[in-house]
């Protein structure tokens, strides 16, 4: 692990490659897990103003869904987490189209009817991002529905911080992605 201001990263994002390949997986991390996606505080309000402009992108069942409960829900591990569609584990935010999972929040956001993209945890993932009292600890989430997202990676020779640069600097800024970046030059020699 390497710390980069208050993150430390697993070695994970520097080794491994990572594209991914709906054309395999479908988008299935939008409809399949234990939980909803995590949220940040400030990502509730701003869910909460913007689904009138995300409900023309969303299924029935999802609408739906949010209308009776709200855009967010705490689960079992007392984690704040975008609203599921009743017990399917199905995101509300999540609908298909051509046989893949896809996300109204995105869609509007490319619609150009809203200037927020996604949670972050959804635009990070494979990342996630444990917070602690002390540090956040920047972690490669294996999940088997992501194999092929892999070796897609590993194909086209795309480092997994490289895949998620957008999403990385989003998060952490640039100065600290210059960092990760000069890091993973040193690691890789």
């Amino acid at each position: 692990m390497v710390q980069i201001g208050s993150a430390i990263v697993s070695f994970d994002i520097l080794e491994k490659y990572f594209v991914c390949d709906l054309a395999c997986c479908k988008g299935i991390c939008c409809v399949y897990g234990e939980s909803g996606a995590p949220l940040e505080e400030n990502e509730i309000e701003i869910l909460e103003e913007i689904f009138p402009k995300i409900k023309p992108f969303m299924t029935a069942d999802g609408i739906s869904a949010v209308e009776q409960k709200g855009v967010y829900f705490i689960d079992s591990d007392k984690d704040t987490v975008a609203q599921l569609v009743g017990d399917s584990g199905n995101c509300a935010f999540a609908f298909s189209e051509n046989d893949v999972c896809n996300c109204a929040i995105e869609r509007a956001y490319f619609n150009g009817d809203i200037g927020f993209r996604k949670p972050i945890s959804c635009h990070l993932y494979p990342v996630r991002i444990t917070k602690y009292k002390d540090f956040e600890a920047v972690n490669f989430h294996k999940w088997k529905v992501c194999d092929d997202a892999l070796t897609l990676g590993k194909k086209k020779g795309t480092p997994l911080y490289i895949f998620l640069k957008e999403p990385l600097i989003r998060r952490f800024g640039d100065e600290w992605y210059e960092q990760l970046c000069w890091i993973a030059e040193q690691f890789h020699k």
